[in-house]
């Protein structure tokens, strides 16, 4: 498992290597051993580079309608119907509808297969647990939304400062300290869970957290959807800013603008809020 981080003969990162966090290994792992059962040539070493069928196909389709049925389409429904109960009937249906049929979803990840599903799902499920004031769930599902998809580290300061003002309304010091150990000690033990295979050692981790962030290759790529790609229509940034200025304003300007949201969350931790600054990320 551990070597689908690492260049090797059998193992061309430079061809379509994973540069997604462990549980994402896992997942692919599943859904290569499956396919291999059905027809070996459809995962086949570097024979199958390539490999178009009708039955690949339809088999890569259901996988993505597995994913959508097991984790994103119950979390979608149970946060409609549970977490909206003081909402009328018409607006938790609207509710779901809206987030089911939302179009960049069905068009785009699941046209190129992507699985964005799941670490949204796994998110969800994470506010849900908020919601319903099961913390410590809400910490582990959150946490595997983000061992699935680094791309939620826009959610997590919202979860992050949620729990620690919620933690820190706690009428006492010893309360709010065990509060925030817990949680702590929750979010870790997950961590190590999802890493365990490789934790073999220094060099291991690191050649994973490069793979989760590959900056050598720019900050983004230009058939990537996001607001550096899309200012780069009109304003050339790749030519105007170096490589470390782009990581410096892209960090930066992320955090700006995450603070003031952050920063209510933790003065006011209600979980109204928590869901409006989800959102605004």
């Amino acid at each position: 498992m551990a070597s689908k981080y690492t260049n090797t003969t059998n193992n061309d990162l430079m061809y379509w290597g994973l540069d997604y966090p462990p549980l994402t290994a896992y997942h692919s792992w599943v859904c290569g051993f499956i396919a291999n059962k059905i027809n070996p040539n459809w995962v086949a070493l570097n024979k199958s580079r390539g490999h178009e069928s009708h039955t690949h196909k339809l088999f890569m389709r259901h996988t993505v309608v597995i994913a959508d049925i097991l984790v994103y389409i119950p979390a979608v429904l149970v946060f409609a119907f549970v977490c909206l109960r003081r909402k009328p009937v018409i607006n938790k249906v609207l509710t779901a509808a809206t987030v089911l049929f939302y179009p960049g979803l069905i068009l785009i990840d699941h046209g190129h297969f992507q699985y964005n599903s799941i670490s949204l799902g796994l998110a969800l499920w994470g506010v849900i647990g908020l919601a319903c004031d099961h913390d410590l769930l809400g910490s582990v599902a959150f946490t595997l939304a983000l061992n699935y998809k680094q791309m939620e580290l826009y959610h997590a300061l919202p979860f992050f400062f949620y729990l620690l003002g919620k933690s820190w309304k706690q009428n006492s010091w010893f309360s709010r300290i065990f509060n925030i150990a817990k949680i702590g000690i929750v979010v870790v033990l997950t961590f190590v869970l999802c890493w365990l295979p490789f934790l073999t050692g220094l060099p291991m981790i690191l050649q994973v957290l490069h793979r989760l962030f590959p900056f050598a290759r720019g900050i983004f790529e230009d058939k990537v959807a996001n607001i550096w790609c899309s200012i780069s229509v009109l304003i050339k940034v790749k030519k105007i800013l170096s490589q470390t200025q782009i990581i410096r304003l892209s960090t930066w300007s992320t955090i700006i603008t995450c603070l003031p949201s952050s920063l209510n969350l933790l003065k006011n931790p209600m979980i109204d809020r928590f869901v409006l600054a989800l959102v605004r990320i």
